[in-house]
């Protein structure tokens, strides 16, 4: 899978070149940026203006307490983590954090993956919603809260969190 993050006005330049064509695009809620995932193995062609693109290999995927309702909001959180606590992080997002939020009433799906290729943070995870009100949730809450939550998330670094919603 391929992945791009890109300034909203850049979207305009992309879609007049016909690249974001069979991609899975979303925008900020600020508006102010988009991204793009391409599902196909190959690169996708060439993007015509400065976008780089990112390969993503999944590493874990749950369906959601939602699965299979329509989900117009994507929720990213993509990050970088000390080397020191990287398989307390990984333990932490397999067995804990990520099926949490996937058990949470609106999550259609939770799923991880890891940068192959490209620049950025090397861990991306992203939550399918069927409904916004899911985030921050009490339910949603309740997992972020969790004493090993709290022990995990100081070793983040370079973290870029990001709420979407699908465009049609």
């Amino acid at each position: 899978m391929w992945f791009a993050r890109f300034s909203w006005d850049t979207s305009q330049q992309l879609s007049g070149t016909c690249e974001l064509s069979g991609a899975r695009v979303y925008r900020s809620e600020d508006g102010s940026e988009g991204c793009a995932y391409w599902m196909q193995d190959d690169r996708p062609a060439a993007l015509a203006v400065d976008v780089p693109l990112v390969r993503l290999k999944p590493s874990l995927v749950v369906p959601g307490a939602s699965a299979g309702a329509d989900a117009p909001w994507h929720y990213i959180v993509a990050t970088d983590v000390l080397p020191q606590h990287e398989a307390d992080f990984n333990a932490w997002y397999e067995q804990e954090h990520l099926p949490g939020l996937a058990a949470v009433p609106g999550t259609v799906q939770a799923a991880r993956y890891v940068r192959v290729e490209g620049t950025g943070p090397r861990y991306h995870a992203c939550y399918d919603l069927a409904d916004r009100a899911a985030f921050n949730s009490p339910a949603w809450l309740a997992v972020r809260g969790t004493p090993w939550s709290s022990r995990v998330r100081p070793s983040f670094r370079n973290t870029q969190r990001t709420m979407y919603q699908r465009v049609a």
